[in-house]
């Protein structure tokens, strides 16, 4: 338990530590991610515009469309399609609208389209469908495809390459290729960028055109801008025929002419000033003119040309049109008698009065009347219609609510209710008409902004919730949370800003500056809020709370010397006071033999002169035996404790031998140390014969001394010739030193040499015995040599066969032989 203890104490001390390198690094490293991606997001750009800005001689200025598409391409989140509202990514198949630009889902917008036609295409009838090919709009913009314009495969941007492969150096969905699309409007020249979202930029092509008016030279322009005006007056006729246009060289036709002038009306009866651009005009009097009937005159508001013959003229119907009259214009055309017969507004009976004038009647008569919905029948007027009070039940085309008109015919109208289904963004809800299928993407934008507000981005409807914020390059503004007058610089952000890093430098109480780190907002972790209930309820996580910390002890070095003055160590400001440097004390003790020896300690001075390297009262009293070195010879200690000065002298007895180690000797210590060689040479000394033998085997004749023996012996001893007849006696040491030696004479000689010849002899008759006896022992072997030739050749010649005594005698007698031995 206590190991599985200190295992999770080290392991949630190592989380905190990583926890806090995180936090400290994430910014600075966060901000290195930024500007790489910055960089490499510029380098793009430049290369997708590198051909478009050599044509312009490095304008750029007519790129801002198009840079906005590209910067939203590759900013995250900011390209969303607007039919599942989610981001578009670099490796997800896309559909690009050719109208407003905006970059969909290739499977959302397959989707929309298919919804999109079969909503149209519900109401028609089977005989209706398939007639006409119905188109479907963009989501956003409206721009109606053709149902063969369906999107089926993902294409680049300029439709070159299918399926473009994903690479991070290239605009998202693009090909890297040059985009070479027809410019709108048409002017015969293709993009030059590459492959890119978003509209083309205008033509930067230089072509040689002329004003308007075409009176000024023709000069080198950009293609986009060839239309320009010389500002000279147009001088061209306006349509009133009499003014010539006085504003400056202008495209397409001059305009009216602004300037009022006397205008007769059509009729030409009446004058009024009225502008040169509408001359033609009427006035309010009748015509009045006599036709040419000479009986009426022309009803017509005035109207130019001729009046036209007189209407009353020539052949005429009676008012129901079955009898024809040639009457002058003076006379009124009278009835027939007939019947009217003429259709009535009912379309199914006729008029049953005379001919008469003016319209019909209404039709009076009483028929049986089906409702509109066919369910029921009355007989009424005809010229009534006939509804009932039954309501229809028909879901409409909604698929959601009923008819409840009175008697429908069957052909219910379009649901006349608001949709009011919450949209895809969960802030606007729909305002089309009910209907089926899901509601269009709402078409509003909303502004993300970073924490100050400086940065924007627009992104659709719904998104912000998801969408990461725009990182600005704005410096924080915020004002500093601890001591400081300014923070340190960072860029715009959410949240708290990152804990300030400044040195704290406020004044300590002992007058230094704190050097560490700002630590008013520090995290500390707070322990023991919580008791846990038992074993089975797990350890909640530690809570951390931001307070200011007490500044740490200083840590100034400061030069302090020891307790004993052995040292001086610089120590940080805090702890700066005398301390003990943990060696001997060292100081001369009053017996002025040794040191103190306790761990450096603080010593009084009695005397401001004194020396220094002198013990206190505070050093420890000398309580050991003196050690002072004793005379040369004298083996005893002092027997006076450790103290100044000289030893006394020693006055005990030494028992020591003598040179010859034969006797012990008792001597005052003092005397043996006092005395010199000679002295002590008689001190040491028995006064007895030497022990010692000298080398030549005689026993040392002087008196017990120290050192070797002298070698000149006297003793007297007998010498010998060679031959040892003849003898002498000499004293030792001369024979020792070879000075005396004692010649055979010539009766020695003679002696020898018989001596001489005899041992010869000897030799000699040795010899001879010897090789007598080799003769005998060699003939000995030749006669058994011979023997065993003749034995084995009377073998070879006569084989006798062996009784059976003589085969088995050995194995019998054996036994035999064997049990007499251990019987005897």
């Amino acid at each position: 338990l206590s190991s599985q203890k200190k295992f999770d104490e080290i392991k949630k001390a190592n989380q905190a530590a990583a926890k806090k390198l995180v936090e400290e690094q994430l910014s600075s490293s966060s901000e290195d991610d930024d500007e790489d991606a910055e960089v490499k997001q510029g380098k793009i750009l430049d290369k997708t515009f590198t051909i478009y800005t050599s044509q312009t001689d490095g304008d750029a200025s007519e790129l801002e469309r198009t840079r906005q598409y590209m910067n939203e391409a590759f900013q995250s989140g900011a390209m969303t399609c607007l039919i599942c509202i989610a981001s578009v990514k670099r490796n997800q198949a896309v559909w690009s609208c050719c109208g407003c630009f905006c970059i969909f889902h290739l499977v959302c917008i397959q989707k929309w389209a298919k919804d999109s036609l079969f909503l149209v295409s519900s109401p028609l009838t089977d005989d209706d469908f398939g007639k006409k090919d119905y188109p479907w709009p963009c989501p956003k913009c409206r721009f109606e495809y053709k149902r063969s314009e369906t999107p089926s495969r993902y294409y680049c941007y300029c439709g070159k390459v299918e399926n473009p492969t994903v690479d991070p150096w290239l605009v998202p969905h693009s090909c890297g290729q040059i985009c070479e699309r027809e410019f709108k409007p048409s002017c015969g020249h293709k993009c030059l960028l590459l492959c890119h979202p978003g509209p083309c930029p205008p033509c930067p092509k230089m072509v040689t055109t002329s004003c308007h008016c075409k009176k000024a030279k023709p000069v080198p322009r950009r293609c986009s801008a060839k239309e320009w005006s010389c500002r000279l007056p147009c001088g061209r006729t306006l349509l009133c025929g009499q003014h010539a246009c006085e504003n400056p060289c202008h495209a397409g036709d001059c305009q009216p002419c602004p300037r009022v002038s006397k205008q007769r009306c059509v009729c030409g009866r009446q004058t009024a000033e009225r502008l040169c651009a509408s001359p033609q005009w009427q006035c309010d009097q009748v015509c009045g003119k006599c036709l040419p009937c000479g009986n009426h005159t022309c009803e017509q508001v005035c109207h130019a040309g001729p009046c036209g013959d007189c209407p009353r003229s020539g052949k005429r119907f009676c008012p129901c049109g079955k009898t024809k009259f040639t009457l002058p214009c003076t006379e009124d055309v009278p009835t027939c008698g007939d019947s009217c017969d003429k259709v009535l507004e009912c379309g199914m009976h006729k008029c049953s009065q005379r001919c008469h004038r003016g319209p019909c009647e209404i039709c009076r008569q009483e028929v049986e009347k089906q409702c509109r919905c066919g369910k029921h029948t009355k007989r009424m007027p005809c010229h009534k219609p006939y509804l009932c009070e039954t309501k229809c039940t028909k879901i409409r085309d909604c698929q959601k609510h009923q008819c409840r008109r009175k008697c429908c015919s069957g052909n219910c109208p379009p649901c006349d209710q608001v949709c009011g289904r919450t949209l895809g963004c969960r802030n606007h809800k729909c305002p089309s008409g009910c209907h089926r299928g899901s509601c269009n993407p709402c078409p509003e934008t909303v502004d993300v902004k970073c924490s100050c507000g400086k940065t924007v981005i627009k992104v659709p409807c719904g998104r912000e919730r998801t969408i990461k914020p725009p990182k600005c390059k704005q410096l924080c503004s915020r004002p500093p949370t601890c001591h400081h007058s300014t923070q340190e610089k960072h860029y715009c952000h959410f949240g708290r800003c990152p804990p300030c890093r400044q040195p704290c430098q406020k004044t300590l109480t002992c007058g230094h500056l704190c050097p560490v780190s700002c630590h008013d907002e520090a995290l500390v972790k707070q322990t023991g809020l919580h008791q846990s209930a038992g074993p089975w309820e797990q350890p909640s996580e530690p809570a951390f709370i931001q307070t200011a910390l007490p500044c740490p002890p200083c840590q100034v070095p400061i030069p302090v010397e020891c307790l004993g003055q052995h040292e001086v160590s610089p120590l940080p400001c805090h702890s700066a006071n005398p301390y003990s440097c943990k060696r001997f004390c060292g100081r001369l003790l009053d017996c002025q033999n040794h040191t103190c020896m306790k761990e450096c300690h603080h010593v009084t001075k009695l005397n401001s002169s004194a020396d220094g390297n002198k013990a206190g009262p505070e050093c420890s009293q000398c309580e050991e035996e003196c050690t002072k070195p004793r005379p040369a010879g004298c083996p005893h200690r002092c027997a006076l404790p450790c103290h100044p000065g000289d030893c006394p002298s020693c006055l005990q007895m030494l028992k020591i031998k003598c040179h010859c180690k034969l006797s012990v000797l008792y001597i005052e210590c003092l005397k043996l140390t006092q005395a010199d060689l000679k002295e002590k040479e008689l001190l040491i000394s028995c006064r007895n014969q030497c022990p010692k033998e000298l080398p030549c085997g005689h026993r040392c004749k002087e008196i017990c001394h120290s050192g070797s023996c002298p070698l000149n012996c006297s003793q007297k001893v007998k010498l010998r010739c060679l031959c040892k007849r003849l003898k002498k006696e000499v004293q030792c040491s001369k024979i020792q030193e070879g000075q005396v030696s004692l010649e055979c004479d010539a009766l020695c000689k003679e002696m020898k040499r018989k001596a001489y010849e005899k041992e010869e002899a000897e030799a000699k008759a040795a010899l001879e015995e010897e090789k007598r006896r080799q003769q005998a022992e060699l003939e000995a072997f030749e006669n058994r040599l011979k023997g065993r030739r003749k034995n084995k050749r009377r073998k070879d010649e006569v084989e006798v066969e062996q009784s059976s005594w003589q085969k088995y005698k050995n194995l019998i007698m054996l036994p035999v032989f064997g049990v007499a031995v251990v019987m005897v």
